[in-house]
């Protein structure tokens, strides 16, 4: 992999810390772009959480296993099904810049469980941040179905969402999923929670 250079007035040494960060997107985009490609500054910072067990979004450790791992390159709906193969898979995607179609993926998840006195403001912020044409989060849909789905936004059903998220499904099951399995990201957490069983 070629190097990267940078004039040293611009940039101080980089240490494992400012790795990590890179990595897990916390510093500025343009220099993320720059590390984006080298995943050997992404995997030292995930093997150690992993070993550790990957923190979820209710605080729980979840101890991830190989069996559980092996699972996920089944079906993009077993990954899917994990809450640690969302965490990983989504690190995947931030790396490749599509991140929001996970987003919005989970996003119609959540959407799908509201009660409907809550589902405009819900649907409005789904539409504003992942579907109008401007979107700071533009998921990648066709013309028609942006229309259609802007016009189910303005009355919103607990479907609004759902002919845009199997679409936005389909893409990442065909384009970012398989490159995901043969991704160094999965391949070496495998390798690691395997040798790990190992010992």
């Amino acid at each position: 992999m070629p190097g990267f250079f940078f004039p040293h007035n611009n940039m101080t040494e980089l240490n494992g810390k400012d790795d990590c960060k890179l990595a897990e997107g916390k510093i500025h985009k343009k220099k993320q772009k720059a590390f984006g490609a080298d995943l050997k500054n992404y995997l030292k910072c995930m093997v150690p959480h992993i070993e550790s067990g990957i923190k979820t979004s209710n605080s729980r450790n979840v101890m991830l296993s190989a069996e559980e791992v092996i699972q996920w390159s089944q079906s993009l709906e077993k990954l899917l099904a994990s809450q640690s193969g969302q965490g990983v898979f989504r690190e995947f995607l931030k790396s490749e810049f599509s991140e929001e179609n996970i987003e919005f993926w989970l996003a119609c998840e959540d959407y799908k469980k509201t009660k409907s006195d809550h589902l405009h403001g819900k649907a409005e912020r789904i539409y504003e941040e992942f579907v109008q044409s401007d979107a700071i989060k533009q998921i990648n849909i066709d013309y028609q179905m942006r229309e259609a789905t802007a016009k189910k936004a303005q009355d919103p059903t607990h479907t609004s969402f759902d002919e845009a998220q199997k679409t936005v499904y389909i893409l990442m099951e065909r384009d970012s999923y398989p490159r995901f399995l043969k991704s160094k990201v999965y391949l070496n957490l495998l390798n690691q929670l395997q040798t790990n069983t190992s010992k």
